[in-house]
């Protein structure tokens, strides 16, 4: 596993910097003025780990690109595999995104530009630029240069369940033999600006219905005024963040034959829709959360058998709802299940969210510790979970766990986990 996320002055870019960070329920959201959380990635920084890009490429680069390709290194440190030495030919590349607020620079300028006045050099930059950075799939473009693979390599928008769709389709693609090895990253950017002014204009369209005497419109959640508290009584804000994670995964028999170090198993993902007429509401009620959940566990496996829930709660009183309607569904009213988020350790990152919620989970199995939920100091009444609040891990002894993600629109996504040796 390896990342590109906020760290405060610096970026985080190993597994064991990130247990640090959530392990202790630390934010490291920017607090002057504005709580996001950025990848301060210094030219130096992404130099040092992909020394070999030629600068005809890199220059054209936005944030996406380098953050996918230095979370993409970095795991492949971790697994100790060698791009370079055409260790990953043959693997999968696997890329969610969410936002394409990245892309859009390049796109404009191509648009604007005139043929007319537009010196050779100017248009091949322009063209290059474009080329790389003007569509959704332009991670996977870079990724894929850099590995020289001639295996898959194709990019998921399925909003923040990117990285974990993408995480099914790998399990999908090593269990039916296509592949042993796939390489998946999420990753997004986001505009902090174009955020802004987009709660500027809710307010107004709130207010100006009101006047009307109208009634339905939804209180706009703040994006950066306070501090983000997933499950906590006086949770009233999101905070965004941007960043990257990446996950090696292999066939059990490729990764025993090279001795890599494992650090669990993704035994089954279900994604489900709420069905419903509206594309930008959530069912409350947890249902469809419930049934991801039953596809998953199937005839193999029981709910009693899964003590840890890795939670996707961004401070919204709907996502909590729909996790606690789902764990009431699935465990009974009085349950002893922990289900944790450390989304405000980094900030709602968007596509990255599930590949750093299965790093996460497989870590606090590896470690037998239940990381808290970062913000998280007074539970909200009547949650059926127990949300781990404060700044300490719990400690169990777990090997099979679930982690929850969602995606505007309805969009339900589950994957089971398991440990080593998880059967």
């Amino acid at each position: 596993m390896g990342f590109c996320l906020p760290g405060g002055a610096e970026p985080v870019f190993t597994a064991a910097q990130v247990w640090d960070i959530a392990s202790h329920g630390r934010t490291v959201l920017g607090r002057h003025g504005i709580h996001y959380g950025a990848v301060h990635l210094g030219a130096e920084q992404f130099a040092e780990r992909l020394p070999d890009i030629p600068e005809f490429f890199s220059r054209h680069y936005t944030s996406a690109h380098r953050y996918g390709l230095v979370s993409l290194v970095e795991a492949c440190a971790d697994a100790e595999l060698d791009p370079a030495a055409g260790e990953l030919g043959e693997a999968a590349l696997l890329i969610g995104r969410g936002s394409v607020d990245a892309n859009v620079d390049s796109y404009l300028t191509l648009l604007g530009v005139d043929p007319g006045s537009a010196t050779a050099i100017d248009i091949l930059e322009m063209l290059a630029a474009a080329e790389q950075a003007a569509s959704p799939s332009d991670v996977a473009v870079v990724q894929g240069a850099l590995t020289r693979t001639v295996g898959p390599c194709f990019t998921v928008s399925c909003g923040c369940s990117s990285g974990a769709v993408q995480l099914g389709n790998a399990r999908r693609l090593i269990a039916a033999g296509e592949t042993d090895l796939a390489a998946v990253t999420g990753v997004d950017v986001f505009n902090v600006e174009l955020i802004k002014k987009g709660q500027r204009l809710l307010h107004g369209a709130k207010d100006a219905f009101e006047a009307m005497g109208a009634v339905g419109m939804p209180e706009p959640l703040p994006s950066f005024d306070s501090l983000m508290r997933p499950y906590d009584r006086h949770a009233d804000c999101i905070n965004h963040g941007e960043g990257s994670a990446t996950v090696i995964l292999e066939s059990r028999e490729h990764a025993a034959r090279r001795g890599a170090h494992l650090y669990g198993q993704v035994l089954a993902a279900a994604m489900t829709r709420d069905g419903l007429a509206n594309p930008l509401t959530a069912d409350a009620s947890g249902a469809q959360l419930v049934r991801a959940v039953r596809l998953c566990l199937g005839d193999r496996w029981r709910i009693e058998q899964v003590p840890y829930i890795n939670g996707s709660s961004d401070g919204d009183a709907v996502v909590t709802a729909l996790e606690a309607n789902a764990v009431r569904e699935l465990y009974g009213p009085d349950s002893a299940v922990l289900l944790s988020s450390q989304e405000g350790c980094f900030g709602h990152h968007g596509a990255a969210s599930g590949c750093l919620g299965l790093a996460l989970t497989l870590m606090m199995m590896e470690f037998g510790e239940v990381c808290p939920t970062a913000n998280c100091e007074q539970p909200a009444d009547g949650l059926p979970f127990d949300p781990v609040p404060g700044t300490r891990t719990r400690p169990l002894d777990f090997d099979h766990a679930l982690s929850f993600n969602y995606q505007i629109g309805g969009v339900k996504h589950a994957m089971l986990l398991g440990g080593p040796d998880a059967t």
